[in-house]
């Protein structure tokens, strides 16, 4: 599927689920932890500086917000979790919102994919492995893309890359693309994965 990328905006912020469009364009999702940097990825993916907005306070905006692309499909950002500092009942509207996109009418047979973030410094952290868990669980196919890997010499990158594709939540042979925002590596190899999947 060719794509103009400059063709791209922002359709829909949802708050709940019967906001979420109900076409039948492709999905695919973006998920990860509150200031794993997911909207500078978005920006970064579609060659813009401010498409997506990036927050200075983790998961204070929780909405599923959907880019369209050039007509043919979507751009879909989940909002961060592990923000320990939300209040329970924002921790429960994630919950609710989230499980909403993957287990409606809305997504079904129209998500492709899901892109999930990962601090390459960082590594998997306990809510990065339940994410995984749940969408292999729920047989969801995911890329990961491993960002921040500018922060990371080549020695520790390496070794962070192999410790990522080894871990017990990540399912066997997942295409792993090491990615920067800050210096734009990787942008082409994860639109090629995603490519793969729409």
């Amino acid at each position: 599927m060719k794509l103009n990328l400059q063709n791209a905006q922002l359709e829909m912020t949802a708050g709940n689920a019967k906001q979420f469009p109900v076409n039948g364009l492709p999905q695919v999702a973006f998920s990860g932890r509150s200031n794993v940097g997911k909207s500078s990825l978005v920006n970064t993916l579609l060659s813009r500086k401010k498409l997506a907005r990036v927050s200075s306070v983790p998961g204070k905006t929780i909405t599923v917000n959907f880019y369209r692309i050039d007509g043919k499909m979507y751009i879909v950002d989940l909002p961060g979790y592990g923000f320990a500092k939300r209040p329970p009942e924002d921790v429960a509207k994630w919950s609710a919102l989230t499980d909403g996109y993957f287990t409606s009418e809305y997504s079904e047979g129209r998500l492709c994919a899901v892109v999930q973030l990962i601090d390459l410094k960082v590594g998997v952290t306990d809510d990065d492995a339940m994410m995984l868990e749940y969408m292999a669980d729920a047989g969801i196919p995911y890329i990961i893309a491993a960002t921040k890997c500018d922060k990371l010499n080549k020695t520790d990158m390496t070794r962070n890359l192999q410790a990522l594709a080894e871990h017990p939540s990540v399912i066997e042979d997942t295409p792993i693309v090491p990615f920067s925002s800050l210096k734009g590596i990787g942008r082409e190899e994860l639109w090629n994965e995603i490519h793969k999947f729409i």
